[in-house]
């Protein structure tokens, strides 16, 4: 069933995640590529995403695994060739999925062309598409801005004697969106891809595409905001400023209408990542109904903490945020920059498959659109990697207090038995992690009580549900440890009450309410007693979804 209109699939849509470094190697070189894509495609389909998104493939020195892109319309001959995508693409639409690239506007690797030619001088053609500075008296950097990877956003460069800006890595250098000629440039990159027939981007960091052009120093962060800063962590010093210069400028809101229409004129989708100390205002702004992108990309379940109280705050703040714009979100628990949730959400405790499928759940009934990352269908915990294997910049700059990103991008175990998880013939790239074998895809595929079962039940179970596609959200008061919300329509309403705890609750069932039909987490949650002393037992981590009698059998 699935949206209201084939221009709107995305509202609402499921979108699968597909690190391509860790997802399949086709050719025994130890890191995943597009054909390894390819011939894993059923794998996806059957699962019930509507869309696929796929991290960058783009040719790259790989400093920061893709993200530091040398050509934008080259395929990385590690990942495969342009023929290649195109033959990803046509199994993609084939299966009925749709292709979401990503695409990295606000820096390239310090390799590409364009820099080369901007830092050769003062004066030669590009000098101003990266953002150049001379430096303060004393030789120090032109602002305080920080770098989210640590240490100063600036790089000395001998030959311009000037700093440019980086606010990832050094060898990721910021364009400068203050030029024309660089927003023409990138609209170009762009261009190309929805030429070759894509049906959306996933645009990376897009509120770090503008600068303040005074280069004003960020002012330090209050003790409050840092305990609320969900982009990196408390003990990154980039937690402690307010960034209020060096992102999220009010210039952007023109380039991005600019490349709406660009857009527009192919029917692609453009969802953007948005990563701000205080995201939702910022992401009202960016998916302003028919004006910029379409949706935004939510950091804020991507964090610790997961308590019901604090996981309402976060849906509400984006959904009263949204809501003057008519703009739209879109939710994650996992992706390939944060621990998977599996770990992160268990409290320290022992892997539990009941608890898993309460994330999914809990995922895929919010309002707005849904990204699932590579695994997540399987349950999988966060992959431990001893230091000396690992290869996250990122990682080895904090480690060990925080130990980088590779624990979640280790590679996918397809067959238990195979050397490497049948991920590869070759040596793989991270490590395979031991702990994920046993829950291979193949393992799981023929188990109906496996979470991958569970995971494709939940998904095409969804695609019947109207209301979990556009109904509107409001929360319901519940003690503590459970999380109760209506999704609702003209006509229609369901209610989802979730149990974030190891034991079982009871409670009175709110008036009329039935268990809808179908669902697979209904054995979970049990309605005893008759007319009005009916209760209802949730079992540990269990879901309870129900409508109004004579609604519960909708579709």
């Amino acid at each position: 069933m699935g949206n209201t209109s084939n221009s709107e699939w995305w509202r609402g849509a499921v979108i699968y995640q597909i690190y391509p470094r860790s997802f399949m190697d086709s050719n025994g070189d130890g890191i995943g590529d597009l054909p390894g894509i390819t011939s894993r495609l059923e794998h996806v389909a059957r699962l019930g995403v509507d869309a696929i998104w796929v991290s960058p493939f783009f040719r790259s020195p790989m400093k920061d695994f893709g993200y530091d892109v040398s050509d934008y319309r080259a395929v990385d001959p590690i990942f495969g060739t342009l023929a290649d995508f195109d033959a990803m693409l046509a199994r993609m639409h084939a299966l009925g999925l749709k292709l979401i690239i990503d695409q990295v506007l606000s820096h390239t690797s310090d390799q590409h062309a364009w820099f080369a030619e901007s830092r050769s001088s003062r004066d030669n053609p590009k000098a101003d598409w990266y953002v150049w500075a001379d430096p303060r008296p004393d030789g120090t950097p032109p602002t305080n801005w920080l770098s989210v990877f640590g240490g100063s956003a600036w790089q000395w460069d001998a030959r311009r004697r000037q700093y440019y800006l980086h606010s990832f890595l050094a060898e990721q250098p910021d364009l400068n969106f203050h030029c024309a000629e660089v927003q023409e440039a990138l609209l170009g990159e762009v261009r190309f891809w929805c030429e070759r027939g894509v049906d959306g981007f996933r645009f990376d960091a897009c509120n770090h595409q503008f600068h303040d052009a005074l280069l004003r120093d960020n002012p330090p962060a209050s003790l409050a905001s840092i305990d609320e800063v969900s982009t990196v962590r408390a003990d990154n010093p980039y937690a402690m400023q307010q960034h209020l210069y060096d992102k999220s400028q009010v210039e952007n809101l023109a380039f991005l209408e600019s490349l709406r229409r660009l857009l527009d004129g192919y029917g692609a989708v453009a969802l953007g990542e948005v990563g701000d100390e205080n995201a939702p205002p910022v992401m009202a702004q960016y998916t302003e109904l028919g004006k910029r992108l379409h949706l935004a990309y939510s950091f804020s379940l991507l964090t610790a903490d997961h308590r019901p109280a604090h996981l309402r705050h976060q849906v509400e703040a984006l959904d009263s945020a949204l809501a003057p714009t008519g703009g739209w979100g879109c939710w994650a628990v996992s992706n390939h920059d944060v621990p998977r949730v599996a770990t992160r959400w268990s409290g320290g405790g022992p892997a539990d498959t009941r608890r898993d499928r309460l994330w999914l759940a809990l995922l895929l009934t919010l309002r707005g659109s849904a990204s699932i990352y590579q695994g997540e269908e399987l349950g999988l915990p966060e992959a431990e990697v001893p230091f000396e294997l690992l290869q996250d910049p990122y990682g080895r700059a904090f480690w060990p207090e925080f130990k980088g990103r590779d624990g979640c991008r280790t590679p996918i175990a397809w067959t238990a038995e195979a050397p490497h998880g049948g991920f590869t013939t070759g040596a793989p790239w991270l490590p395979v992690y031991g702990p994920h074998l046993p829950l291979a895809v193949e393992r799981q595929a023929d188990d109906p009580a496996s979470m991958l079962a569970f995971s494709r039940a939940l998904l095409h179970w969804r695609r019947t549900q109207p209301l979990l596609h556009t109904g509107s959200i409001d929360f319901i008061d519940a003690p503590e440890p459970l999380l109760h919300f209506a999704r609702r329509s003209a006509n229609r309403s369901l209610q989802a009450i979730f149990n974030f705890s190891g034991e079982p609750v009871s409670l009175a069932l709110p008036d009329g309410l039935q268990p809808l039909v179908g669902q697979p987490l209904a054995s979970t949650a049990v309605v005893q007693g008759t007319g009005e002393k009916r209760m209802l037992v949730l079992a540990p981590y269990g879901v309870f979804i129900g409508a109004p009698a004579g609604e519960e059998g909708q579709s």
